[in-house]
């Protein structure tokens, strides 16, 4: 697929890994865990897979209570016995996870050349209000748009045409951005051109359709863009 700047008035980016640094999760970890690393990634997966479930079971509950009961089943998995406010503790690092060195300056970009960028994601408003505020970037989103305002998540296309309708854009002229493979594969099929966020050189997927655009960082986005 090819990526058409001419048809782009809106820009929406996806928020965790894409904006900010999940696995900088790891580090909240390593404090009370052995070996945190295979412990990150099972959280971090099943995290993703309880919202696929979630999904067709009509299962909705918020993101943070998805991504608790995930990092539980990640900790029980791997043997680890901590109390619940230790857990807890683990958890609320998603308040203030890394945020990627092009964020803040990529997005002023955009948002300079004349895009309205918005973020939406599978979080819940407050931890997109945290994270907002620990990105440093209220000043140049127009406003967070949360899968807890229709209770679905990506990939499901309710929530790409509900962002389109809360942006009040013509689905089509939505360019999303995203680290997340099934987020651009939602996007596209939903109607928006999906640019993947490819800052780790891995392979596209061998399923699904491609990606219109793929950049390592926002810069290449607002030259695309011509910004």
């Amino acid at each position: 697929m090819s990526f058409d700047s001419d048809r782009v008035s809106t820009v929406t980016f996806d928020s965790y890994s894409t904006l900010v640094d999940v696995e900088a999760a790891e580090a909240a970890l390593a404090a009370r865990v052995a070996d945190p690393e295979p412990v990150s990634k099972l959280w971090r997966s099943r995290s993703l897979a309880y919202t696929f479930v979630a999904n067709q079971l009509d299962a909705y509950q918020p993101f943070y209570e998805i991504n608790r009961d995930a990092l539980q089943y990640a900790l029980d998995a791997h043997g680890v016995d901590i109390t619940t406010d230790e857990r807890d503790e683990i958890l609320a690092v998603y308040h203030e996870l890394d945020v990627f060195d092009d964020v803040r300056e990529g997005i002023k970009r955009l948002q300079e050349g004349g895009y309205d960028c918005y973020v939406v994601s599978n979080g819940n408003p407050e931890m997109l209000d945290s994270m907002v505020d620990h990105a440093d970037i209220g000043d140049l989103i127009e406003d967070t748009i949360s899968a807890n305002e229709i209770r679905t998540f990506k990939p499901n296309a309710d929530l790409y045409r509900h962002a389109a309708g809360r942006t009040d854009t013509p689905i089509e002229e939505i360019a999303h951005v995203t680290a997340g493979w099934f987020d651009v594969m939602g996007a596209t099929h939903a109607g928006m051109q999906g640019v993947w966020v490819d800052r780790k050189g891995s392979p596209w997927e061998t399923f699904g359709t491609d990606p219109d655009l793929t950049i390592e960082t926002f810069y290449e986005l607002a030259e695309t863009l011509g910004v």
